[in-house]
């Protein structure tokens, strides 16, 4: 007779259970960026709300980050972290192609032997990862898992690039993700557009720095571009992911969108209509955009500063690089 194999099963839902993050050491204001750059702290502070960003000192890799944030994750959740199954770091800024952040991190955290694996989704990354980490805890694979986006973008920015430098970042957020008798994490909107790559990404490849055809690459954007289809394309997953989980706007108690641009997040929030009562996350302004930590870096300081949220809805949304995007309604830790 055929051996019949045993289903594997997990919890019915999932759901967020605490956030850690960290931030580069050193506070950048404008005016020690805008000389290479030609501009000034009035023209950024206009066109992208930014005021400082954060940039991690020369010794501090995305790893050192990643780790900070995971272990206070971990101490808020008060899990055990060899109760831990899986690590998910969502990175673009590894400065080695392996072994995976994930992995090391997973060992420092005391995870060990949970399964690791980092993502490259770009500022989708973290939505990304929390998508996967919920579908393996309702399938039975994990029953814990930390999620962790992670990046130090001071490392791959040309100081006298006009497109995104002076919006970048360093900082790593996480998330512990358990099993919930309710749903913590309704279904996921993401997907791709590959066919608009080249509006922004790394202005050239590893091989030809190797060979000498180019100069350490580094990020670039075509700014009008990804700025219109974020704010239009972007706001329709947005509204499709509020529609798939049951929820109006006026449902929500925060908004936490990829924190690329304080105008587009103020344009999301006038095409969702979203009444006053929702709370806006905004890190931009003082840490920058941080790619894949910045939805959790932005979750981390909303419930800092605003602790009667937790336990509400959120909508969050990342877009980026790639194309790719991804958006979730999760229940705040």
């Amino acid at each position: 007779m055929p051996v019949t194999l045993k289903e594997a099963t997990g919890s019915a839902h999932s759901r967020i259970y605490a956030m850690g993050a960290a931030r580069g050491e050193n506070a950048v204001p404008n005016d020690d960026i805008v000389g290479p750059i030609n501009s000034s702290d009035e023209w950024i502070r206009q066109r992208t709300g930014v005021i400082t960003r954060v940039r991690a000192d020369r010794d501090t890799g995305a790893l050192e980050l990643a780790v900070a944030a995971a272990q206070e994750a971990v101490d808020k959740a008060g899990v055990d972290p060899t109760e831990i199954d899986l690590v998910i770091v969502a990175t673009i800024s590894n400065v080695q192609q392996t072994p995976s952040i994930s992995a090391v991190v997973a060992d420092r955290i005391g995870a060990t032997p949970a399964a690791a694996y980092d993502v490259n989704a770009a500022c989708a990354g973290y939505c990304y990862a929390i998508a996967q980490a919920d579908a393996l805890i309702r399938a039975g694979a994990a029953r814990y898992a930390v999620v962790i986006g992670a990046e130090k973008l001071s490392d791959v920015i040309d100081p006298t690039d006009r497109s995104i430098s002076f919006l970048l970042g360093d900082g790593a957020g996480a998330a512990l993700l358990g099993p919930s008798d309710t749903p913590g994490i309704p279904a996921t909107s993401w997907g791709s557009d590959g066919s608009k790559a080249g509006l922004v990404g790394m202005n050239a490849t590893l091989t030809q720095f190797r060979d000498g055809e180019a100069a350490w690459p580094t990020l670039r954007q075509e700014g009008p571009s990804v700025f219109r289809w974020a704010v239009w394309e972007m706001a329709k997953v947005a509204k499709q992911t509020l529609e798939n989980a049951g929820v109006k706007p006026e449902d929500l108690a925060a908004f936490i969108p990829h924190q690329a641009n304080m105008r587009i997040v103020d344009e999301f929030a006038k095409q969702l209509g979203l009444p006053d009562t929702v709370a806006i996350a905004d890190d931009i302004t003082t840490t920058g955009n941080t790619s894949a930590a910045s939805i959790p870096l932005a979750a981390h300081r909303l419930l800092q500063e605003r602790p009667e949220l937790s336990g509400g809805l959120a909508l969050q949304i990342g877009f980026g690089a790639g194309l790719v995007f991804a958006a979730q309604v999760v229940v705040l830790p």
